[in-house]
């Protein structure tokens, strides 16, 4: 009897820890590989109320104790939860009946451990590089970043193939570590478009009432309050949108410019129709993405852009930057509008453009789905995930290291 594919996955971040598109990228990954009969064990740090140990949909998934160390400041806590991260599973999989064929670490942030574990089991690595350094910061210019890209490009070295979510990535990620060709593969991230199916008729007037009046649109942004997220951009915008349509701002999220935002808010008067929500629950940020009238993507540097995704699923017609892994997902006119990053005018321009034309919205929505379920299925990012695995055990199987 042929042994099954026997995975294990690093991420700092699975739910219900969720930070950013980490989270929900291991946690529907994990679940479609085990859908399709390879084994994974998620290793990711411990979360209140959240159990050491579980089995989610077939995912043996466990919670490390994260902060078991003191630490100063994040870059010092990283290095030992690292540390803690790697003894820890190195004790499970020593455990496991069938042994590890891989270890998949997910971004910098697992990095130290997920390089150990390779060199103490002598197995193949894959990381997933969800962004980078460079990226993120526009280069590196503090001892803090030079870390974190030196880290970035450490485990890249050290793994056997690096998984890009897009094109655009894939060249990024190629130019910033100088890795050749034949390391680089790209995977698109995956949504899972039944949960908005899922939600009930009838609960969209409830919804609404919650967060807008009923004469105003709700225009809805869902991200981390950071500037690559150009959620500045947004705000900027909302004079030049509220000059053609009444509409409410729903952002969604939490970042270091929250602060920031909200004066910029304030000092154009406009505390009444922006709404800072914070985190939300699942229940309720779901049926905001499905009853939204129009979801912005307005990034600046973005390797992927799940949330565009997610707001393609919900059926949503979505305004994104014409960038990066986002250029890619919305084709302009047809499943979404695409406007020039950092560019508040612009923004507003598409933003008008679909909360003026009931019709183009309806078209754009109807064309965005059809796109989600023809081409970003988690099942079929499940089955290429696996046919790397595969081919990478085939190339490890010839090697000295086997």
């Amino acid at each position: 009897m042929k042994k099954s594919l026997n995975v294990m996955m690093l991420s700092w971040e699975y739910p219900p820890r969720v930070i950013g598109g980490i989270s929900p990228h291991v946690f529907f990954l994990s679940k479609s590989l085990a859908e399709i009969g390879v084994k994974v064990h998620v290793v990711t740090c411990e979360f209140p109320g959240a159990p050491a140990h579980e089995v989610i949909d077939g995912v043996e998934v466990y919670r490390i104790d994260a902060y078991k160390n003191p630490s100063p400041d994040f870059a010092s806590w990283i290095y030992l939860m690292n540390m803690n991260m790697q003894k820890e599973a190195a004790t499970i999989a020593a455990k496991i009946e069938n042994k590890i064929d891989v270890f998949h670490a997910h971004d910098w942030l697992v990095a130290t451990a997920g390089i150990g574990l390779k060199h103490v089991f002598r197995k193949p690595l894959l990381v997933t590089i969800h962004s980078t350094e460079m990226g993120r910061r526009d280069g590196v210019h503090t001892q803090t970043e030079k870390m974190i890209h030196e880290t970035e490009a450490w485990l890249t070295y050290e793994a056997w193939k690096v998984i890009c979510c897009s094109n655009y990535m894939v060249a990024h990620a190629r130019w910033v570590f100088g890795l050749p060709e034949d390391k680089l593969v790209m995977v698109p991230n995956g949504v899972n478009s039944r949960v908005y199916q899922s939600i009930k008729k009838g609960e969209e007037k409830k919804i609404r009432a919650k967060f807008a009046l009923p004469e105003e649109k709700i225009v809805l942004y869902v991200g981390r309050l950071v500037y690559e997220k150009g959620i500045h951009i947004l705000v900027n915008a909302a004079p030049r949108i509220l000059e053609k349509v009444n509409a409410k701002f729903i952002i969604v999220g939490s970042g270091y410019m929250k602060e920031q935002l909200w004066e910029i808010v304030k000092s154009m008067n406009l505390e009444h129709k922006v709404l800072f929500a914070g985190f939300l629950e699942d229940e309720i940020l779901l049926k905001l993405q499905k009853y939204a009238d129009v979801s912005i993507v307005p990034s600046l540097f973005e390797p992927f852009g799940i949330v565009a995704l997610e707001a393609m699923a919900a059926g949503s017609p979505t305004v994104v930057s014409d960038t990066g892994g986002l250029s890619e997902i919305v084709d302009h006119d047809l499943t979404g509008v695409k406007v020039y990053p950092n560019d508040p005018e612009s923004l507003a321009w598409g933003v008008i453009k679909i909360l003026s034309d009931e019709k183009y919205g309806a078209y754009i929505r109807k064309n965005a789905y059809k796109k989600i379920k023809d081409k970003y299925d988690w099942k079929k990012k499940a089955l290429k995930t696996k046919k790397i695995y595969n081919s990478v055990l085939s190339e490890y199987s010839k090697s000295f290291w086997a």
